[in-house]
């Protein structure tokens, strides 16, 4: 079998700091008292030489060509679409209606099923499928549901995903497509968990739910590397980014350390800025109350289905990303995001998601506060396509 060189050292508690084996099948900590999120860790050796990065030129532009820094130990065992190296488009005329220096969009609507999603379950499904997993569950809003059952296809391998009623229609389209179990459920997305959760115990399947396992994170700290990559290691001012369950906006950040602690960036760290809906804003309360943890956010509603997560079980780390950074945290109301669609849209060609829309009304607000100064850079990752989301936009208009 042909190695892929992964650094991949052990795993690590994020919060009691208990280390693991990287050779077990783990969750959450199993450590009585903890049960918080895990990561894996890397033996991080390589040189910031320019050997490194003039390797990088010669590799797939697709998220594996950072496979030092990935769990996969060996390349038979990557079940990949192409996933990863996005684009990062100059938006001009947004620049011009922000008054912002340089304004970025990283558009990740480009992923195979069309959002950031594909990352982390590209990476987990490998990882799982490496240490012989063969079944999967996962509860959704949507996105997650549609790469993973896009991803177990690839692979040969069962999902089952448990989505609400309400989630938009490309979404419960494409898991059927896709050939995975599809069970659709009264609620939001963390009564979704419950019944994924119990019955995972009952078919003996992996629960791929939201950094309830350790490798859809790394999966999307890809997005981070590639930022450094396509920027030539200069990071941006500002990094804004939509957050549901937060995997994103953490795993970004992980990257950022990670890079830090091996001398290839050029530049100072960005701040990252979360933005969540008015609608379901749990993290953004908790983070503009002080506090660490977000409470259970009651009768969420709002048109980004990915950003309906009424609790994420990362929500202290999403608070210190943004606290480590010297970022902040915003709402956006349901209005705000359509018009945000309609700026991206119509000024830059990109026919974002209602979470990506988002990000353009976030970036108004805090150039109007003046959070954001005229001469910094600043990028939006915007998360998906405005296609998975035609009935809902359309009944927007």
């Amino acid at each position: 079998m042909n190695e892929t060189g992964s650094m991949f050292s052990h795993i690590e508690c994020t919060s009691c700091k208990k280390i693991y084996s990287k050779d077990e099948i783990l969750k959450l900590c199993p450590e009585p008292e903890c049960g918080k999120v895990l990561f894996p860790k890397y033996d991080l050796k390589i040189d910031k030489s320019r050997k490194y990065i003039d390797d990088l030129k010669n590799r797939k532009p697709n998220m594996w060509r950072y496979k030092e820094f990935l769990p996969v130990n060996y390349e038979e065992n990557i079940v990949s679409l192409g996933e990863g190296y996005t684009p990062i488009l100059n938006a001009k005329n947004l620049e011009i209606d922000l008054g912002i220096k340089k304004l970025l969009i990283k558009d990740e609507s480009l992923n195979p099923t069309s959002s950031f999603k594909a990352r982390g379950l590209s990476a987990a499904v490998s990882k799982a499928k490496e240490l012989g997993i063969k079944k999967f569950s996962i509860p959704t809003a949507g996105n997650a549901g549609g790469a993973l059952a896009a991803y177990t296809s690839k692979a040969g391998l069962e999902s089952y995903v448990f989505m609400p009623k309400d989630a938009p229609l490309a979404n419960k389209t494409e898991v059927k497509y896709f050939g995975a179990k599809l069970e659709l459920i009264d609620g939001y997305i963390n009564d979704a968990g419950k019944i994924s959760m119990e019955v995972s115990a009952d078919k003996n399947l992996f629960d791929v739910s939201t950094l309830k396992e350790p490798y859809r994170v790394e999966g999307k700290k890809t997005m981070g590397y590639e930022i450094a990559e396509q920027l030539n290691w200069e990071l941006p001012d500002h990094i804004i980014y939509p957050t549901g369950g937060g995997t994103g906006i953490i795993g970004i950040w992980k990257a950022f350390k990670e890079l830090t602690e091996i001398g290839m960036l050029n530049s100072k760290l960005p701040k990252m800025i979360c933005v969540q809906a008015d609608g379901c804003s749990p993290v953004v309360d908790a983070y503009l109350s002080g506090k660490k943890n977000a409470e259970l956010f009651q009768n969420p509603k709002t048109i980004a289905a990915g950003m309906r997560v009424p609790i994420a079980v990362g929500d202290y780390l999403i608070i210190d990303s943004v606290n480590e950074s010297n970022g902040t945290a915003l709402k956006i109301n349901d209005k705000e995001m359509v018009n945000g669609v309609k700026k991206m849209s119509s000024k830059e060609g990109i026919f974002c998601a209602p979470e990506g829309g988002s990000l353009v009304s976030a970036t108004i607000k805090l150039v109007d506060s003046s959070f954001i100064k005229p001469h910094e850079t600043v990028l939006l990752l915007n998360t998906g396509s405005g296609y998975k989301y035609l009935e809902e936009l359309d009944n927007s208009i």
